[in-house]
């Protein structure tokens, strides 16, 4: 085996302050380093980390297109129940900036559940419960 997993997840992002504090203030991730100067973050959860770079606001910005562009489709993270996700679904749905795609619902034929929204930094993430799977 040649690699090992993923190190970390890099994702341009329209407000890197609102972007940050969707994932450690809604999500409970931690800040785990801030550089103004580049400017970025990154957080993590404890598996998964991300770093978020701010988007260069002087120039032109062009909106995810997950049916054009080639490249990221969608970051999906899991909770372990289906009352963790019907709780962040509330949460994500009066999150300033948040737009959801589609609230919880079955996976295929079930019972596997999940919703699909665009952080206010404008990455499409998507929140799935296993039940087990």
């Amino acid at each position: 085996m040649t690699t090992k997993g993923i190190n970390h997840l890099g994702l341009n992002v329209r407000d890197l302050d609102q972007t940050t504090a969707f994932f450690t203030e809604l999500l409970g991730w931690k800040l785990q380093a801030r550089d103004d100067a580049y400017p970025r973050t990154t957080v993590s959860d404890g598996t998964a980390r991300f770093t978020l770079w701010q988007a260069d606001r002087t120039r032109p910005m062009t909106e995810f297109d997950r049916k054009t562009n080639i490249g990221l489709h969608h970051v999906a993270l899991e909770v372990e129940s289906e009352e963790e996700l019907l709780d962040l679904a509330a949460r994500i749905r009066t999150w300033p900036g948040t737009t959801i795609e589609f609230e919880p619902e079955l996976l295929g034929g079930g019972p596997r559940k999940h919703m699909m929204f665009t952080e206010p930094g404008g990455i499409r993430l998507e929140i799935i419960w296993p039940a087990g799977a």
